[in-house]
């Protein structure tokens, strides 16, 4: 669409210049010129003590806390923002964004160096992280190709189906990924002297990732094709009206947020040491959809923040109660956040917010009339 197509459907006149604005009548009362718009600094204090804490975490917590809490909610956050872009951006709820990390950490295993005999070629691990995240990109277009006809539910079943498909294509093949053991010792390599495994690197390597992730979609929300997308979102027939092209745009969403998984997939399979069937089951599957809705899915941060919620309580949960029993428990806080939040735990910040903004002005005022009854 042309600048001047996009004027006309966003019904804004261009400002008159030359010839036409001189021959306007001389006592002809001027229409006032449109504001230009001001330039809003995102960044906020409270982004830069929470980046300069995520940066001096590893300095002051533990490896276990390092490795096991931090480094693992980064690489499943970046896993969980591919659907929170996709679901909370796009309207596109897909349950095959874990198949899509899995098909990249296959790929990684398959292409470079795994301990199972027979199956891994060796390849430089450079080579194998950029061919398994362009075929986990190809595969996450071509799930978007044949879900985005549909919408709500059959959406949701198509990807289920996908995802649970795959899932049993990785458990009885035993020629390319070795059946029900999958591919084991799986491990980044070593660069500069720095094994990437060790606490300490693998998390500022995870960070690295799940910050460029993160920006990259913040960017992409605010360029045109995001707020494109955002308009397909709440009315795909007006934006075809407007020339859009709503299903390329909506499998291209589908493809940026495979490449997001996948990033998050390689790290994942790392931070693991190996990719089994296991790691694209079912459970997982929902695990996912589970961090996204968590965290809320209007703000690309709130798939860090049910990544965090998920991962403690996985850790942590098997101090109050059994081991078997933590799907009750994260299915009994997702019940409550739900029931009780409209957008998870941002919701109730938000809400929080209003609030308390609501009971400063209210103050404010009760000041202001207290004032001026005193005189």
């Amino acid at each position: 669409m042309s600048a001047a197509n996009w004027r006309g459907a966003m019904n804004v006149q261009p400002r008159a210049q030359g010839a036409n604005a001189a021959a306007a009548p001389a006592g002809a009362v001027r229409a006032p010129r449109p504001a230009r718009p001001r330039f809003e600094n995102p960044l906020r204090l409270l982004h830069l003590v929470v980046l300069a804490f995520l940066i001096g975490y590893p300095w002051f917590a533990t490896p276990f806390f390092t490795y096991q809490i931090g480094a693992q909610s980064l690489a499943l956050g970046l896993i969980a923002l591919s659907l929170t872009f996709l679901g909370g951006y796009g309207g596109m709820i897909s349950l095959a964004q874990m198949t899509v990390a899995g098909i990249a950490g296959y790929m990684v295993a398959i292409f470079g160096t795994a301990a199972t005999d027979g199956v891994s070629l060796g390849w430089p691990w450079w080579l194998a992280v950029l061919i398994g995240i362009a075929l986990a990109t190809g595969a996450a277009a071509f799930i978007g190709w044949l879900s985005v006809r549909t919408e709500g539910i059959y959406t949701i079943m198509i990807t289920l189906a996908i995802g649970v498909a795959f899932y049993y294509l990785v458990l009885q093949n035993y020629a390319v990924f070795n059946g029900f053991q999958g591919e084991q010792k799986v491990f980044p390599p070593t660069l500069a002297g720095i094994y990437w495994r060790d606490p300490m690197p693998f998390y500022y390597l995870a960070l690295f990732w799940a910050l460029a992730g993160y920006l990259f979609v913040v960017y992409l929300l605010r360029s045109p094709f995001g707020i494109a997308l955002q308009g397909i979102r709440d009315n795909p027939r007006r934006m075809h009206a407007l020339g859009f092209n709503v299903t390329a745009h909506r499998v291209t969403a589908y493809a940026v947020a495979g490449a997001i998984a996948a990033v998050g997939g390689v790290l994942f399979t790392w931070y693991n040491g190996l990719v089994t069937p296991g790691s694209v089951g079912t459970s997982w599957l929902i695990n996912i959809l589970i961090i996204a809705v968590l965290g809320g899915m209007r703000h690309p941060v709130g798939a860090f923040l049910g990544a965090i919620v998920f991962v403690l309580l996985q850790n942590f949960a098997i101090d109050v109660i059994d081991r078997e029993r933590f799907n009750l428990v994260i299915g009994a806080v997702f019940l409550v956040i739900v029931l009780f939040s409209q957008d998870g735990l941002l919701g109730w910040w938000s809400a929080l917010s209003v609030r308390l903004s609501t009971q400063r002005g209210e103050t404010r005022w009760s000041s202001a009339r207290r004032r001026l009854y005193a005189r």
